[in-house]
């Protein structure tokens, strides 16, 4: 009995003990260059159980990360442990093996402790790195208690082969197995073969033959109806057959795809080696094959960019919107097949209007940041012939920084992303034109481009693509002038960020002269394209023509002002979803900018022809290029910039968004509408952001917010009625439970609850 007791006082002294040195754990989730995952080594893009000091004089083709920046950055998170008591310093040991990590000593660089509170982009500062060589590293952390962390665990990373002062680090391309959903015969020696979800990959068969020498047929497509692949599913949905000739007994045969011209062009990104060429496919049918057929016989190889599949969850007590947004996540992952953002599988050539909406989406479905990265310097260097896609260079570079809280890539192209704002080409108004002769070749080369610049608006335009001459393409009949309203709408955004940019990067005298060029480039915008009489913004100076576009896009840039602003969204109100997929990022942007949380529901939610529903309704499985093949006949299945919905309903719908770069101050805006229930998980580079919220219009709402350690966030909450007051934690908010229209309640991590009654 006495020792039982001893042992329990002894149990609890060195609980007490620990917990006066330590809080919430080690830090978790170490990053080099932004990725996480840089131990991980593939063999012919499968993951393997090898650690990666094991891989050099291996004669197996192995995949990995590779580090190629002299002095790289270092990442992590704190555990969900730390609520209230922030780190407050670190301790980051890097060493040339795990012996010395081992014995806590850090012969390439040992930081000491060093005060910080950001576990973020924290430059490495020891000894040179050896080209081609493995380094281990953990930290450790203090928080404001002054209470010390246990080390993490041991992460690894390679460096490249050659080293530089900048490198975008990204992560070899990763395959995974998939079986069928259902295998169901449809004809005499005739199996269909359904994967469910449509997935860039090849087949993979094991089949059996008594005597050999018979020829069986595998057909793969993306388009399936009433139990059947369709073999002529019209545009560039994809569908293809091979033969099989099968050997005596039981065998397993790889189909090998054949290259398609269109998207393996010069401009086209190409598969590796490692994966080989691939086809996206939902399902099969196997002809002449007269045994019987067991789901693990047939094996769908699918490639993507490395996704952790649970980083992000939706669900809400609309039943169509949780399939929406299943359909866009899913396509995030499916379409990231080619590791940098392409248009999708007939060209997979980057575009920059692809790549922003991509980019806003992977960051909400994934913690994962070097795709986009990748992407946004691929097409630094190689942008495409859209005047407004030059400038969104810009608006991606900022978001890069929002989400990361790095800037090294500002630092290093800060020239070249100052010409992508095209202000070379603006008149003595401040207006910009691609046709008005200032197009010279020095603008040309200061954007690294070598065509023809030209307006888009939207895509694609009147009677091209198969459209026919009375279809106004998906523009909504915008009227092109020398001085364009989207164009130059685009140009005050890009103004806009660069001049934060330029404070960012130290260019102090830019940013004010940036800054400057926008204010008096919105000025004058206001005075020449605004029509006062009719309340809407027209199309260009020359033309009376007003369309959606004109005025959705300088609503979503901030152009507008407040008092103009109902006069707008009335005109946009009537116009509908008159935009493509594309445009429809920028029309939502601009309804939830301007309070219109009802209607972009609606639009959201929508079973018109013009909707997110309708992809799901004809049968894709990944998001179209356009709404239907009425608006683009030669459309495909797979294309990431018909997944808006995955960016919207984090960023807009739940209202989360970096408020400060890095996460380290979040946003929390919910815009209900008329939605009764909804909950959303959004990973973010210090950890997981929570909301969920219950609202009952005009009676009550409940709010649930998780906010992860280091950040803190600002919480606007929806307008309260005269009688309602506002409680947090239970307790009445300030003296009266009332808070002025539009200011934040200012919160720290971890778990806080709002209720509005």
């Amino acid at each position: 009995m006495r020792r039982n007791i001893f042992l329990i006082l002894l149990f609890f002294f060195l609980t007490l003990r620990g917990g006066a040195q330590s809080e919430g754990g080690a830090p978790v989730k170490l990053s080099v260059n932004l990725l996480t995952g840089t131990g991980q080594v593939l063999l012919n893009g499968y993951p393997v159980g090898l650690p990666l000091e094991e891989v050099p004089g291996r004669r197996e083709h192995l995949q990995y990360a590779e580090i190629g920046q002299r002095q790289p950055f270092f990442g992590w998170q704190l555990p969900a442990g730390y609520t209230g008591a922030d780190q407050t310093a670190f301790r980051l040991l890097v060493a040339s093996s795990a012996q010395e990590l081992a014995g806590d000593r850090g012969d390439m660089w040992d930081s000491g402790r060093q005060e910080g509170k950001d576990p973020l982009n924290i430059s490495y500062r020891g000894k040179p790195l050896d080209p081609g060589k493995v380094y281990f590293w953990k930290v450790k952390v203090w928080t404001g208690k002054g209470r010390e962390s246990p080390w993490s665990a041991v992460s690894r990373f390679a460096t490249a082969s050659q080293l530089r002062e900048y490198h975008t680090a990204g992560y070899p391309l990763q395959k995974t197995d998939g079986f069928p959903e259902e295998i169901s015969p449809c004809g005499e020696g005739l199996h269909f073969i359904d994967f469910g979800k449509a997935a860039f990959g090849r087949p993979r068969l094991t089949l059996f033959s008594p005597e050999g020498g018979d020829t069986v047929r595998l057909h793969v497509g993306e388009a399936v109806h009433g139990g059947r692949l369709q073999r002529q599913p019209g545009g560039t949905v994809r569908y293809a057959s091979f033969p099989l000739t099968l050997r005596k007994g039981w065998h397993t045969y790889t189909v090998v795809i054949p290259p398609d011209r269109r998207n393996t062009g010069p401009q086209a990104i190409l598969m590796p080696e490692y994966t080989g060429e691939v086809i996206p496919f939902r399902a099969c049918e196997l002809e002449n094959y007269h045994e019987s057929l067991h789901p693990l016989q047939v094996i769908r190889e699918s490639v993507s960019y490395p996704f952790q599949e649970g980083a992000a969850r939706f669900h809400s007590s609309d039943t169509l919107l949780n399939r929406i947004w299943d359909l866009c996540q899913y396509s995030i992952r499916a379409t990231s097949f080619a590791g940098i953002y392409i248009d999708g599988d007939r060209e997979r050539i980057p575009y920059e209007a692809d790549a922003l909406i991509n980019q806003l989406s992977h960051y909400c479905v994934d913690r994962e940041y070097s795709m986009a990265r990748r992407t946004l310097e691929y097409l630094l260097f190689r942008p495409t012939w859209p005047t407004e896609w030059i400038m969104q260079t810009v608006l991606m570079a900022w978001e890069d920084y929002l989400y990361t809280g790095n800037k090294e890539f500002l630092d290093r192209y800060y020239a070249d992303l100052k010409a992508k704002t095209l202000l070379a080409l603006a008149d003595e108004r401040g207006f910009i034109s691609t046709t008005t002769g200032r197009v010279t070749p020095e603008v040309l080369q200061s954007i690294h481009f070598g065509g023809t610049l030209r307006d888009i608006v939207d895509w694609p335009h009147s009677g091209i693509l198969g459209l026919g001459k009375q279809e106004e393409g998906e523009t909504d009949g915008f009227v092109f002038c020398d001085v364009n309203t989207v164009v130059n709408a685009y140009h005050y955004r890009a103004l806009v960020l660069m001049a934060r940019i330029a404070g960012v990067t130290g260019h102090g005298a830019d940013s004010l002269e940036l800054a400057g060029r926008a204010a008096q480039l919105k000025k004058v915008f206001n005075k020449m394209l605004y029509d006062q009489k009719r309340g809407v913004y027209r199309d260009g100076i020359g033309t009376d023509h007003a369309s959606l576009h004109a005025n959705m896009f300088p609503l979503a840039f901030g152009l507008v002002p407040e008092k103009q602003v109902p006069g707008v969204t009335a005109f946009i109100r009537s116009r509908g979803m008159a935009c493509s997929v594309y445009g429809a990022q920028f029309l939502l942007d601009a309804l939830y900018e301007a309070g219109e949380a009802d209607y972009a529901l609606e639009l959201l939610t929508s079973t018109g022809e013009r909707s997110w529903y309708n992809m799901i309704r004809v049968g894709a499985t990944l998001t179209m290029e356009a709404w239907d093949n009425k608006y683009k006949p030669n459309q495909d299945w797979n294309h990431a910039w018909g997944a808006a919905p995955a960016n919207l309903i984090p960023r807009r719908l739940m209202g989360i968004e970096p408020l400060e770069p890095g996460f380290s101050l979040v946003g929390i805006r919910p815009r209900p509408g008329s939605l009764l229930k909804a909950e959303v998980i959004h990973p973010t580079i210090r950890g997981e952001v929570k909301v969920s919220y219950e609202n009952l219009p005009g009676k009550t709402f409940h709010l649930k917010v998780k906010i992860p350690p280091t950040a803190a966030a600002e919480v606007f909450l929806p307008e309260a009625g005269a009688r309602q007051r506002i409680w947090h934690n239970g307790t009445l908010h300030g003296d009266k439970g009332r808070i002025n229209a539009g200011e934040p309640l200012k919160i720290g991590p971890g778990e806080h609850h709002f209720e509005i009654r």
